[in-house]
């Protein structure tokens, strides 16, 4: 098999890539977090399809929402992705890198000194004020540079974009042609939410103005959009988390495969008597004689505070030895208790690992017990996971 250095998968963002046959790597690791590009890949196709026929782009910021933006991207380009959308030039400088051939789009804009870093990455910023524009505009004056931008229009969100009014006052110049602008964009606001009438004031806004924008492609949908119908498809679908896993038909079951597994070392095996409490503030006090699994990971490494198990309420859950266990107590920085009791002796001893993410607990379930959702637990995974990526390229 051959092996390929860590610096090959490595961008400003990511942790270490440890290849799967480095059994010293593996053992001095306190958790191993798996990404399977090929079930990644899977879920693009998936989502490809279901937007028919519009393109099917990627959203690979935030470090490919913890994923690891080099790995992902190369295996997104491999499955045939042409498109992908990034937050900043230094995601887009990595993805660039990792699909020399890709069209690029930078959604935080355009900002006063960047236009060299722009061509020389060609790649293209998403516009969202007029200033901006004709700020991008006279760069592209003076350098004689002729790379095209997205135009975002805001139908609702209220966050970046172009008013309405902002929008159509564009309109003469897309009818004069050589306008430079390659897309016009928005963003739903509720996309998830299928009866949520928001989606058909957007959808109904964002179409009036595609017709002033003649020609020039359009782009509605995130990942939970490709699934509110082709209406809100135009002409170029832009699935973020849904690629990693994430639910995008939150009232329905996913469609999606799961992409991450998340698992620790456990650090120490230890006995409570009945009536000792379990960490920090004594909130979780043992009922009967109680066995422990004190595993590695806290919340330093993003398994959030919030997750633990105080007395009277339940807590996030763990895969030892096959069952799920509870966690006991608050979650530290760099430590969790899971009461272990009900496993046969020996189930798990010191150095075993045991599952926070995979074996049926799945990223938005585990966002549920951190009250969030599914992106801000991809995102905020550890960068001291030892890290291995199955398929794709490896």
């Amino acid at each position: 098999m051959n092996r390929r250095s860590a610096p090959e998968f490595m961008t400003a963002d990511s942790a270490p890539t440890v290849h799967p046959d480095d059994a010293a790597a593996l053992a001095a690791a306190t958790g191993v977090l798996t990404i399977d590009l090929d079930a990644l890949a899977a879920n693009w196709n998936k989502l490809d399809s279901a937007g028919v026929p519009a393109e099917c782009a990627a959203v690979v910021k935030a470090d490919a929402y913890g994923c690891g933006l080099t790995p992902v991207t190369k295996a997104l380009s491999k499955a045939g992705c042409k498109t992908f959308f990034v937050a900043t030039l230094d995601e887009a400088r990595a993805a660039r890198d990792a699909a020399p051939n890709a069209v690029i789009y930078v959604l935080d804009g355009f900002f006063s000194g960047t236009g060299d870093t722009f061509a020389k990455l060609d790649c293209r910023p998403v516009i969202g004020d007029p200033g901006e524009l004709a700020e991008w505009d006279v760069f592209r004056l003076q350098s004689g540079w002729k790379g095209d931008c997205a135009i975002h229009v805001d139908t609702g969100m209220n966050r970046l974009g172009f008013a309405l009014t902002e929008a159509q006052g564009l309109f003469p110049r897309i009818r004069r042609g050589e306008h430079g602008i390659s897309l016009v964009m928005s963003h739903l606001v509720s996309a998830e939410i299928l009866g949520d009438p928001v989606n058909g004031r957007q959808v109904a806004a964002f179409r009036d103005i595609t017709f002033g924008f003649s020609g020039v492609p359009a782009s509605l949908s995130n990942s939970s959009g490709i699934f509110l119908g082709s209406q809100f498809h135009f002409d170029l679908v832009r699935p973020g988390a849904a690629l990693y896993g994430v639910n995008p038909t939150p009232e329905a079951d996913t469609p999606m495969h799961a992409v991450v597994d998340l698992k620790v070392r456990v650090a120490q095996i230890r006995k409570v008597n009945e009536g000792e409490t379990v960490g920090y503030g004594g909130i979780w006090t043992a009922r009967r004689p109680t066995k422990l699994a004190i595993v590695a990971a806290g919340y330093a490494d993003g398994y959030f505070r919030i997750a633990g198990g105080s007395d009277g309420a339940r807590s996030a859950e763990a895969i030892v030895a096959g069952q799920r266990c509870p966690i006991a107590g608050r979650i530290s920085m760099d430590l969790m208790a899971i009461d272990i009791t009900d496993l046969p002796p020996n189930a798990i001893k010191r150095g075993g690992m045991v599952t926070l993410i995979g074996d049926g607990i799945t990223v938005d379930g585990l966002a549920h017990h951190f009250g969030t959702i599914g992106y801000e637990v991809l995102t905020s995974l550890g960068k001291r996971y030892a890290r291995i990526y199955k398929g794709g390229e490896v």
